[in-house]
């Protein structure tokens, strides 16, 4: 292990993308530490304790939204704003014609991206401020309060998406999913807190918290094994003769992955299920309340319509990301043929097959690992420390990938890599 940090240290331009990209982590962290100006925070931690969307969404802030900080919506509308563009781009043409353009038509497509932020952004900060304006969460009650702590919200979002795509074009991996997987590991020492505060005082024995830590392990093992899984399709190309050139002749495959879909699905399924229970906060009315308890977190209900919307999201995803029309007319017209297959229709119907029964495996483990959290808590009696589902998927995703960055950067100088 040693020798092969060694290896990244040797080469200069590594080094630098790391420091500069762990700068940027401290500038981020540092940013959720700057409360917002005209916030009462001891009604801000009382909020935290229900369980509501506000609380979900503090886990990607690294607990900037439970300071109310300037970073507190996180990177969240970006993300937002991305997914409806990456669906638009499958139903408007124009987008669809920059998606096909090259460098220029992405440079399109990244900018109105960064105004579907803001937008997205200064939206949910107005919501934000008129909601703890409904629980009496403000000092002073004005308009002109909700407008400065929904433009300082914004701003911070911003700034946010800014540090994002500065790591990504200088620093390593990808700058967004750091700026989230940074934010989850910045909470791992304070579950770690609460796990030794459970053993001080009783509150559980020393064998639960080793079950605990071993269905951590075996969850994260679970996660990297289904997320490098894939299905890989024999593709072969037949030989053709282009002017006194030869071209094809030579076997490939097409990696369809298991999870395709990858955390799109749980976050759209938690959004949706938290929602009418963050609006019965600001609506006092008796039945809204009571709709809104058949819908807390580790209910019945809740947790039955949570895995079913997970798998429902999980096909609506893959369905709109992957065209195997598409895949299969390229094959086509570049003399691809799975081999016992017409190409055209016949290779479409077997890619979309094959598609159906791999994203059923995929949609399935995504519901285990999204409802486990729920079992553990009720199996080891550890309540408040968040593992699994969502932050352990994209910690896990976002580590993977960093590492294939940095394993190709350090190949590239012929030097031996580090994953073995």
């Amino acid at each position: 292990m040693l020798s092969a940090l060694s290896n990244i240290l040797k080469i200069t331009e590594l080094r630098q993308k790391i420091v500069f990209t762990l700068t940027m982590f401290l500038v981020f962290r540092m940013g959720t530490h700057i409360p917002v100006p005209g916030v009462d925070s001891a009604v801000i931690e009382q909020l935290f304790t229900t369980g509501n969307l506000f609380g979900f969404l503090d886990l990607f802030s690294g607990g900037a939204l439970s300071k109310f900080s300037v970073f507190a919506m996180s990177i969240t509308p970006y993300i937002n704003a991305s997914i409806i563009m990456q669906l638009l781009t499958v139903v408007v043409p124009k987008f669809e014609q920059w998606a096909k353009e090259g460098e220029e038509g992405r440079k399109k497509i990244t900018q109105i991206t960064r105004y579907g932020t803001v937008l997205l952004g200064f939206i949910q900060a107005i919501g934000m401020a008129y909601g703890l304006r409904a629980n009496n969460a403000l000092i002073d009650s004005g308009l002109g309060t909700v407008f400065v702590i929904a433009l300082s919200l914004t701003a911070g979002t911003c700034l946010l998406m800014w540090i994002g795509e500065q790591i990504t074009e200088k620093g390593i991996g990808n700058g967004i999913s750091l700026i989230i997987f940074a934010g989850i590991v910045s909470q791992l020492p304070n579950g770690l807190a609460v796990i030794y505060q459970y053993l001080t005082v009783g509150t559980i024995n020393i064998f639960q918290a080793l079950i605990f830590a071993v269905i951590a392990v075996a969850m994260i093992v679970l996660v990297i094994a289904v997320s490098q899984g894939q299905r890989k399709i024999p593709v072969q190309y037949a030989k053709r003769v282009v002017g006194r050139k030869m071209y094809g002749g030579h076997s490939t495959h097409i990696p369809l992955k298991v999870n395709q879909a990858g955390v799109i699905p749980i976050i759209f399924a938690s959004s949706v299920l938290m929602f009418p229970v963050t609006i019965a906060q600001f609506i006092d009315v008796s039945w809204v309340k009571t709709v809104a308890g058949w819908f807390a977190w580790g209910t019945p209900l809740q947790t039955t319509l949570y895995a079913l919307l997970i798998v429902f999201f999980t096909y609506f995803y893959t369905a709109v990301t992957m065209n195997i029309s598409d895949m299969a007319e390229n094959m086509k017209k570049y003399g691809g043929f799975i081999p016992g297959l017409r190409p055209g229709k016949p290779t479409a119907d077997y890619l979309d097959r094959v598609m159906t029964r791999i994203t059923l495996a995929g949609s399935l483990f995504l519901a285990f690992i999204a409802i486990l959290p729920n079992v553990v808590a009720g199996i080891t009696n550890i309540q408040g420390v968040y593992f699994g589902g969502t932050a352990l998927l994209i910690v896990v995703g976002v580590a993977l990938d960093t590492m294939k960055q940095i394993e190709a950067l350090v190949l590239m100088r012929h030097y031996q890599g580090f994953m073995k």
